[in-house]
């Protein structure tokens, strides 16, 4: 095999010219997306752009994220018990300064591509080193990276990993990625509907019923940029009572990501008496549709049954636009698969730079994790 050599990038403008090219599979890897983490990434976050050569020739691509929890206000505020301290102490501590080899903030295989084949071995040897470099890129400037994470792979790709030295990782997963599988049968949203059992055909009916009074509608880059105030504290009540955070986006996110990515960018204003009471975003990946991040008044969203009526419209618009699947992430697992996802494993690999703490990492790890109980449902005849 030819060698195969990296470098790494910290600004967009010094990116290889074919980078896109390459990246032509993963909108979440290609430069206008990239563009939005640099004009807008959370403002604990520094990314780093990894292009990967044979020869002269570029061959593929990676993301890496540098995240510093310290600048965190807070880690999440939904769950107030002794575990969720423990778990904030820990963080705080001993995992405060974390480098993520992938994107952490999108669910989903999105953090590296290739224009070829590319055995696991190789990948998990250039991703190491990309890590080992960017660890004492940081140590140079006295940051000690404490925690390294390679993250969100899919079942098979994970066993792959495992044939690398990536066995010696301990290997973790989290929420599974709800994905939405659309049937090529469906042509309009009557026949989605057609194909729910009674019990969910019922409860699509009764959310329909409730949404009544909300007026939905696409924005534009100029409506996004005067509502962005708005849509932030929308987007941020949510954000703020998640059972667990590692970042907030910028106030500016939404706005740069329309700017960005154009029509691939959706953002959908749901309106009540002419004041936005939510939204929701999607991205457009090749013939996948990517939920992205949404926001909502509480209030409203009890009243009107907000968030499910939102899955319920992305669904809606996946099927009418010919998307062969919806990728609706992690958390609210069980309303999820009311409307049809199904859960997907997804696995990440995780060191801790400490040797002492990284023999007890596979004790601790799974006592971090906010503790998961539901029932996925099943709502197709």
């Amino acid at each position: 095999m030819e060698t195969t050599t990296y470098q790494i990038y910290s600004s967009i403008a010094k990116l290889p010219e074919k980078w896109d090219e390459v990246a032509h599979e993963n909108a979440f890897l290609q430069t206008p997306y990239l563009k939005v983490l640099e004009e807008s990434a959370p403002t604990n976050m520094q990314c780093f752009y990894v292009g990967i050569f044979e020869k002269n020739s570029l061959i593929g691509v990676a993301l890496a994220q540098y995240l510093d929890l310290n600048k965190l206000e807070s880690f999440g505020e939904r769950d107030q018990c002794i575990k969720t301290y423990i778990r904030n102490f820990i963080f705080k501590n001993f995992a405060s300064h974390a480098l993520f080899l992938g994107n952490n903030m999108i669910t989903g295989q999105n953090g590296f591509t290739f224009n070829k084949e590319i055995d696991a071995i190789t990948i998990a040897e250039l991703l190491s080193k990309c890590a080992d470099e960017i660890t004492s890129y940081f140590k140079k400037q006295d940051i000690k990276i404490q925690i390294v994470s390679f993250k969100d792979f899919y079942q098979e790709s994970a066993t792959e990993l495992k044939k690398s030295t990536f066995s010696l990782l301990y290997e973790f997963n989290t929420q599974p990625n709800m994905i939405f599988e659309l049937q090529n049968n469906w042509k309009t949203n009557t026949e989605y509907i057609e194909a729910l059992t009674k019990k969910y055909r019922d409860q699509y009916k009764r959310a329909h019923k409730k949404f009544e009074g909300i007026e939905t509608r696409e924005l534009s880059l100029d409506e996004i940029i005067l509502k962005e105030n708005r849509i932030y504290e929308l987007y941020f009540h949510v954000a703020k009572n998640a059972p667990f955070n590692t970042f907030f986006l910028a106030k500016n996110h939404f706005s740069s990501f329309k700017m960005q990515c154009g029509p691939k960018f959706i953002l959908v204003g749901y309106y009540l008496k002419n004041e936005l009471v939510g939204f929701h975003t999607l991205l457009v990946n090749g013939k996948t549709l990517e939920t992205y991040f949404l926001g909502y008044d509480e209030q409203i969203q009890k009243e009107k049954m907000l968030y499910l009526n939102m899955l319920y419209n992305m669904t809606q618009f996946g099927i009418e636009n010919q998307f062969k699947k919806i990728i609706f992430g992690r958390t609210a697992l069980e309303i999820k698969s009311s409307i049809g996802a199904k859960p997907v494993i997804m696995s990440g690999f995780i060191y801790h730079t400490n040797k002492w703490i990284n023999r007890i990492l596979p004790k601790i790890f799974p006592n971090l994790e906010p503790s998961l109980v539901w029932q996925q449902r099943h709502p197709f005849k």
